[in-house]
């Protein structure tokens, strides 16, 4: 019953934050490689831990009836990320968009997916 507790109440909160994030969605930007090179190591790494507990959060959730890959890209990134840490995310995000100062444009997340996750599955 606690289980089902803690879900009911993840559930308000995350619909909660979602009407909140809804209404101030014009304000929010996609975070690019531009963006992430212009912010403050702290800014990056509270970006990370964002990501980090959105997907902890939904592992969480699923973790009693796990989605296949089609349903969801949580296991895949779950799995891709395992030898990752903070740490190691912002600094290779440091360093590829360094190195790809053509590639500025694309988006954090993007490059995450492409960079790690997919070669973390390998």
């Amino acid at each position: 019953m606690a289980k089902l507790n803690w879900r009911a109440a993840t559930l308000v909160a995350f619909v909660t934050l979602m009407g909140v994030c809804g209404a101030a969605r014009a304000e929010v930007q996609l975070v690019t490689g531009e963006i992430w090179m212009k912010s403050s190591e702290e800014v990056k790494k509270a970006y990370l831990v964002g990501l980090a507990n959105l997907t902890q959060v939904e592992a969480s959730y699923q973790a009693a009836n796990p989605p296949t890959d089609a349903q969801s890209i949580i296991p895949r990134a779950v799995k891709g990320m395992k030898n990752h840490t903070l740490d190691s995310v912002r600094d290779g995000l440091n360093k590829w968009y360094a190195s790809h100062p053509d590639q500025l444009q694309r988006p954090v997340i993007e490059t995450i997916w492409f960079e790690m996750v997919v070669p973390g599955l390998k």
